[in-house]
């Protein structure tokens, strides 16, 4: 069965690897972990803070190719290792969209060490294991571009090729280093204040609510480059979506300050409906792609046979054998199993533990291959950082909640019901770890693909990954929780971390459970999502451009700030592909474009590290701020002109190197 087709971003040239080539090496491992610890600390804070958290692999691979330059033999390969693990620590910590929950409804105090590396540790593992076979369905025989696995490729490519005396790879080295000082220094503008992060505007429609905003961000219009004219207008239709016609819908008649009623209804129901659409937009997506997905599967049980039976098998095929990836998935159900009964031990619920023990294991299982299906090929239609991943989360406490409903009702008494939503919180942070990993090592394993890496080594280190970041999260979070506390919970101090997505899920589990969450919202949101999918069906026969629902459903779920500008990126880089299709030299043209959205993600992202630790050690929300309030509007002007400028200078830097002799 075909699969939808976005528009595939230029790739790097594959370099094969040779026998000399370092790979998976003990100072790759120390590296990675030692990045880890870094990047794992800044995103735990940064999500908790602000709902967001950054791409760590760009940054993980620039610093990697900084360091092991300075040893004797290193290798691309080995660099790759290096961001491999990096980038799966750093997306673990996702899981605070979840974890956080079970203090916030006081059911934890705090975080126990080994419960919450157990829970990181085992979903992450999952993870990797059941994208092990979604490899050859969602990477090597698909067109999906993968945003940040390509432009990884592009940072390795061409920073351990610059010696070569290539003048093509001189110039793309450059071109990459301009876009990251330029995104770097746009992003140190808004933190000193003399620039705005975002442009917006919000206003009365007849008796309700809408607006506009958009992100002035570098590495958002580098995504959006990067992911074609399909996805980007598919999001433009769920923007529409949203702010056209739900806002203004849900906010009629109410009374209100214009932005903040604009907000919250954007929050409190709008983000219900596009979790709706995701979720139908998901399970079409599975239903389209189950076929290469067992031909995957198909494909890497031959590959093991090969191998077993010593007949030559490339090295860019060799994944972790067969065996070895099913009998992983269930030595870990027997952890799993151990902290599902700890949980229930001694409550109100441990009369049951049994059959909701067995019932969660299978629902992990069913749950879990499903979402690393789903999130593989969001990450792969958008990137692993714009991926609406606590949509998945709301879908994944949802559907824990109603089996829990099916099983053993609502409750009893309110100390049940409590119970109840505990468990489904603690169920769902392990599904979320499922989904967090197979929502980044797709990426990595298409990086590797692009280089010539090793397989199964690339899938070795993803575990290793999961293990640093499992050890690396239980202590921050333990650490802000002291310091700070999160909003809605008992200890919660003045500046209480508003951990937005983990209080969004908690409310889901006690909606359902509680019986009074409103259905419509996600009804409504699975109408739109049918719709899409017709569309786009109709829209596949005619060869034209397609509409992927998934993208549509994002449209809706993300805030527009965040969605515009990969929409204007898409925009422009379509232009600019149409403009080097027809160079003398279409592939250098086009391959100097994707090295310039590549430069513009890795500068913020780089910045993005520096100024979460900043703010942690500060303990100061903007410890580089220069500009007071009273210059807040001159810097949105200035923010405008600024940001527009840079984009156009970098646009035209970008043709001259891709049109030079």
């Amino acid at each position: 069965m075909s699969q939808p087709s976005p528009q595939p971003s230029p790739q790097p040239s594959p370099l094969q690897p040779a026998a000399q080539l370092s790979e998976l090496t003990l100072r790759a491992v120390i590296l990675g972990g030692l990045i880890t610890l870094l990047f794992t600390a800044a995103n735990v804070y940064l999500g908790l803070k602000a709902g967001l958290t950054f791409a760590t692999s760009l940054p993980a691979a620039v610093i990697s190719m900084a360091v092991l330059r300075l040893l004797p033999r290193s290798s691309i390969l080995e660099n790759n290792i290096v961001q491999t693990i990096a980038s799966a620590a750093g997306t673990l910590s996702a899981i605070i969209f979840v974890l956080p929950g079970l203090v916030i409804i006081g059911w934890w105090q705090g975080f126990p060490f080994w419960t919450t590396a157990m829970v990181c540790a085992t979903g992450g593992v999952l993870g990797v294991m059941f994208s092990v076979p979604l490899r050859r369905a969602l990477v090597t025989g698909s067109t999906l571009p993968y945003p940040e696995g390509t432009a990884a490729a592009e940072v390795l490519v061409v920073g351990c090729a610059d010696e070569s005396g290539s003048a093509d790879n001189r110039r793309g080295l450059r071109l990459l280093l301009i876009n990251s000082l330029a995104s770097a220094g746009y992003a140190l503008l808004v933190a000193m204040k003399f620039t705005v992060a975002e442009v917006g505007h919000f206003f009365r429609v007849g008796g309700g609510v809408s607006g506009f905003a958009g992100g002035l961000s570098f590495a958002l219009l580098g995504v959006g480059h990067l992911v074609g004219l399909s996805v980007g207008i598919a999001m433009l239709i769920g923007v529409a979506i949203s702010w056209i016609g739900l806002v203004p819908f849900f906010s009629m008649g109410i009374e209100g300050e214009t932005e903040a009623l604009a907000n919250s209804v954007f929050r409190n129901n709008v983000r219900f409906v596009g979790a709706g659409t995701i979720g139908v937009a998901a399970v079409w997506t599975l239903l389209k792609i189950l076929g290469p997905i067992i031909a995957g599967i198909r494909s890497s049980l031959l590959s093991s046979s090969q191998r077993a039976r010593g007949e030559a098998v490339p090295l860019t095929e060799r994944d972790l054998p067969f065996n070895i990836v099913a009998g992983t998935i269930l030595l870990m159900l027997v952890p799993i199993a151990a902290l599902l009964w700890s949980f229930l031990d001694d409550g109100v619920l441990a009369g049951s533990a049994g059959l909701l023990i067995s019932t969660s294991l299978v629902y992990l299982l069913v749950a879990g291959l499903v979402i690393a299906s789903v999130c593989g090929y969001m990450a792969g239609l958008i990137g692993a950082s714009n991926s609406p991943i606590s949509g998945v989360g709301i879908l994944s406490v949802l559907g824990a909640s109603l089996l829990l409903v099916a099983l053993v009702g609502r409750g009893d008494s309110d100390e049940q019901t409590q119970a109840l939503i505990a468990y489904a919180l603690f169920t769902t942070a392990i599904v979320f770890g499922i989904a967090t990993i197979s929502n980044d090592n797709l990426q990595d394993l298409k990086t590797g693909q692009l280089v010539g890496a090793t397989p199964w080594r690339q899938q070795v280190a993803l575990i290793i990954g999961v293990g640093f970041g499992a050890l690396a999260i239980p202590p921050v979070l333990s650490l802000l929780n002291t310091a700070f506390g999160f909003a809605g919970s008992a200890n919660a101090g003045a500046n209480a971390l508003a951990a937005p997505q983990a209080a969004l899920i908690s409310a889901l589990a006690e909606g359902v459970l509680g019986g009074d969450l409103d259905w419509r919202l996600l009804g409504g949101g699975a109408l739109i999502g049918i719709v899409a999918i017709v569309i786009d069906s109709v829209l596949g026969k005619t060869g034209k451009l397609r509409l992927p629902p998934l993208a549509v459903g994002m449209g809706v779920y993300l805030p527009m700030a965040l969605t515009i500008p990969i929409v204007i990126g898409a925009v422009i880089g379509h232009n600019y592909d149409k403009w080097a299709r027809k160079q003398a030299d279409a592939n250098k043209a086009l391959r100097m474009g994707t090295l310039m959205a590549t430069g513009m993600i890795v500068g913020e992202s780089l910045f993005g590290v520096l100024f979460a630790g900043l703010v942690a050690l500060s303990g100061n929300d903007s410890p580089l701020a220069v500009m007071d309030a009273d210059f807040a509007g001159a810097a949105l002007w200035v923010g405008v002109v600024v940001f527009a400028a840079a984009a156009a200078m970098l646009y035209r830097d970008a043709a001259r190197a891709g049109s030079a002799a």
